[in-house]
């Protein structure tokens, strides 16, 4: 193939991905329309404490319990709630699929390129799920760059295989689960020696099994001379800037209140968690160095 027929292959396929992310921005529900209609779709992924649906099907966590009063506040009648893998909350935005995201997406500057996020409503910091025991005494996320026999469990799409990368830790030694619910049975039967995930969620995991624990004594991962702590918040596809917008502003009033404390503590975030949720704006999180 010519060179010339090359650039107008790539012109073309070019064009046509403008005309996608625009077709994106144009799909995206406004909160009149939203409220027109009546529902919002709003995705979580399952993990508790973030955004889960319980047996009963009701939708609980830290995420949609503050979106059913946020949603409540702005007029919404009612919520669809969608559960999906966290690997595919993005990509079902970005396909029209929800509304909105409820899961406590952590807010990093590569995801900010694709979505929309709104100002934090949580804040977390991370954890490890090990053996009961801990039979391989790993306590840090580093131990694994440290020790290549070592095997590391994290969820698709979670913000914990950018820190393994920046901690050196090599790509085989890496396990990739599709859900949380596969982190017991992994980490139970040595295909890996630990779940790397968020205190929280490494908690409520080890509450489900005697086989596993928390590992004491933690040390929490420093990248590029900063603890890691990670800020959640509800996740939009672009051009839901007045969909976003209108939430900001419902939950920086709700914020202000008991109630949102109440939420956020009966779901284990601690004093410091509540606390720390206010200390980092999404631009500056959106902003920072990668």
């Amino acid at each position: 193939m010519s060179i010339e027929r090359i650039s107008m292959k790539m012109a073309t396929l070019l064009a046509g991905t403008a005309l996608m992310f625009s077709a994106t921005a144009v799909n995206a529900a406004s909160l009149d329309e939203i409220k027109e209609n009546g529902t919002i779709r709003i995705a979580v992924a399952n993990e508790i404490p973030y955004g889960f649906v319980d047996p009963t099907g009701a939708a609980k966590g830290a995420g949609p319990d503050v979106a059913k009063h946020i949603m409540d506040a702005l007029g919404v009648e009612k919520i669809e709630w969608i559960t999906t893998d966290f690997s595919s909350l993005i990509p079902g935005l970005k396909a029209d699929r929800f509304d909105m995201v409820a899961a406590e997406m952590a807010i990093l500057p590569q995801r900010c390129q694709t979505v929309l996020f709104s100002e934090p409503n949580s804040s977390y910091g991370e954890g490890l799920l090990v053996a009961d025991g801990n039979p391989k005494d790993v306590h840090a996320y580093s131990d694994f760059a440290e020790n290549k026999d070592l095997k590391i469990a994290i969820m698709a799409g979670a913000d914990q295989l950018e820190m393994m990368q920046a901690l050196g830790v090599p790509e085989g030694q890496i396990v990739t689960l599709s859900a949380n619910s596969d982190a017991i049975s992994n980490v139970s039967t040595g295909r890996a020696d630990a779940y790397a995930a968020t205190s929280l969620t490494a908690a409520n995991l080890a509450e489900k099994s005697d086989k596993v624990e928390v590992a004491a004594n933690f040390t929490d991962p420093v990248i590029d001379g900063n603890p890691v702590r990670s800020w959640g918040g509800f996740t939009f596809a672009q051009g839901s800037e007045g969909l976003r917008d209108a939430v900001n502003g419902e939950l920086a009033k709700f914020k202000e209140t008991d109630e949102w404390k109440e939420i956020l503590t009966s779901y284990g975030f601690s004093d410091a968690d509540v606390k720390g949720s206010g200390e980092r704006t999404t631009e500056e999180l959106c902003s920072a160095s990668e």
